[in-house]
């Protein structure tokens, strides 16, 4: 197999892009889509796709949908990527909806595709956020099992998902450490964290995990805030409320679509400067299938550059 420095963008691991982006002295970065609902949804998602590719991205990835209700389209999609385009794809998987025997053939049906790198989330009640947790007859019950029986079945490079904000059930930060740890011991090699907005709360995540004993790579999931509705949708997405000085600067412009759109933006280019310098190895972002604010994100850190050019800002929009 070629090294890593050598092998092509698109045939690499996640494992295999954090090291050579270590070699080069950089950064990753990496865009998360999620899988189209419709033909207008999926030619919307086919213009992020084309647009993120101008920068080289180290890989992206495509997600299920809450609970596990868009599993088939999110196979469909990840394979597509892998087949048409010029970027790696990570395929998500979880435990919602399948059984021990169904997931091995989504994780054959994705190494089939050429796909190498798996993220693999116990994923959500299918009752939504706040329901009780069943796992399916005959499946798997927590993602340390999914992340087992992937590592297990080939050369993949296995992520799981991170909570700097805690996962809703867990007891505490430490507890959400020691897992991500145990996690680790059982064949993960990187995490993705949801989404966030204080950088001190990533540090701590990665001090506890490194604490307990793991040498595990997390990558901060961003997510710029671009119009006044997420200032409700993203606390019920986090379960954490968004910082008070972003939601004053925000609701003073808030006649002004645009200006909104700028706050945000600058936001999450301090937060991901501050990620950056406190060591994070690279930065993934969440597009909503709409990358323009995203692109323009990775324009201002400087980490377009080596991918294919600068990006030129898009047109602000709400």
């Amino acid at each position: 197999m070629p090294e890593a420095s050598v092998m092509p963008q698109r045939h690499r691991t996640v494992v295999e892009a954090l090291g050579a982006a270590r070699e080069q002295g950089r950064p990753t970065v990496s865009f998360e889509f999620f899988p189209p609902r419709d033909a207008a949804a999926e030619q919307q998602l086919w213009q992020a796709v084309r647009r993120v590719e101008a920068v080289r991205p180290d890989f992206v990835s495509v997600t299920y949908g809450a609970g596990g209700g868009t599993q088939d389209r999110t196979v469909r999609a990840t394979q597509r990527i892998a087949r048409e385009s010029s970027l790696a794809p990570v395929a998500h998987l979880t435990c919602v909806g399948r059984t021990r025997q169904q997931l091995r053939q989504v994780i054959g049906a994705y190494a089939d595709s050429g796909v190498r790198s798996v993220l693999a989330l116990r994923g959500d009640p299918p009752g939504g956020p706040g329901a009780p947790w069943q796992p399916t007859p005959g499946g798997l019950d927590r993602a340390i099992e999914l992340v087992e029986l992937v590592a297990g079945l080939g050369s993949f490079s296995v992520g799981v998902a991170a909570f700097p904000d805690v996962h809703p059930e867990s007891p505490s930060a430490s507890h959400d450490a020691r897992v991500l740890a145990l996690k680790a011991r059982a064949g993960a090699q990187f995490a993705v964290t949801q989404f966030f907005f204080d950088p001190d709360a990533y540090v701590r995540l990665v001090d506890g995990v490194a604490a307990s004993g793991a040498d595990l790579p997390i990558l901060p999931g961003i997510m710029p805030v671009t119009n006044l509705r997420q200032l409700v949708r993203f606390p019920q997405l986090s379960g954490q409320p968004l910082p008070a000085d972003l939601v004053a600067r925000l609701e003073r412009v808030a006649d002004d679509p645009v200006a909104v759109r700028q706050v945000g933006i600058e936001a999450a280019t301090r937060l991901c400067e501050r990620l950056l310098a406190a060591g994070a190895p690279g930065l993934h972002f969440y597009t909503l299938n709409s990358s323009t604010a995203t692109l323009e994100l990775v324009s201002n850190l400087g980490l377009a550059p080596g991918r294919g050019g600068a990006v030129a800002p898009a047109a602000p929009r709400p």
